[in-house]
């Protein structure tokens, strides 16, 4: 697998940060669902690592669903346009919900999202994201559950990709600007 870190400029969370964030976090969400059975919705397919890594460390019953969104295509800037690639197996109305996602960037994506799920008649909806830049935020999104604030900077790994490459790297990383600066 070194040949991906060949493209980073740098290692910026290590797969031991992140695992004991994602523990704290699962045992935060453990305490404020105690006494409920909230729906985690995974956002596909970024936050599949982070997801499956999380609800592993939430000691409640929960139900799972999943959802494809797209906003970036193959580029590292959002188009702005939200489209829904795969919906919801179930309904939502009068649940619990925590939506799990990579990274919240400009928040349209997340806004999108969470407008649809009041509209289905989700009880609550609450943000729960690995990384957040909130410098980039051109949505106001309240995101109710983090890992890591980072800074404006490209990241790949840990389910982030770049044009499909680099979500199996175990640590989150930044990528090289000589790898995405043709576009």
């Amino acid at each position: 697998m070194t040949v991906l870190y060949e493209d980073l400029d740098r290692v910026l969370i290590s797969r031991e940060e992140i695992a004991a964030s994602v523990k704290e976090l699962g045992k935060q969400i453990t305490q404020d669902y105690a006494g409920k059975s909230p729906v985690l919705i995974c956002i596909l397919k970024g936050a599949v690592m982070f997801f499956a890594d999380l609800i592993r460390n939430i000691d409640l019953p929960i139900s799972l669903d999943f959802m494809a969104i797209s906003s970036y295509g193959s580029s590292t800037k959002t188009s702005g346009v939200v489209r829904i690639l795969k919906d919801l197996d179930h309904d939502i109305a009068n649940c619990d919900v925590i939506v799990v996602e990579d990274i919240v960037d400009s928040g349209l994506t997340l806004s999108y999202i969470q407008a649809l799920l009041d509209q289905r008649g989700a009880r609550s909806v609450r943000i729960a994201t690995l990384l957040d830049k909130p410098e980039r935020r051109r949505s106001p999104l309240t995101v109710d559950y983090c890992c890591f604030t980072i800074p404006n900077e490209f990241v790949v790994g840990y389910g982030l990709d770049y044009d499909e490459k680099y979500r199996n790297l175990p640590d989150v990383g930044v990528l090289s600007p000589r790898i995405y600066a043709k576009e």
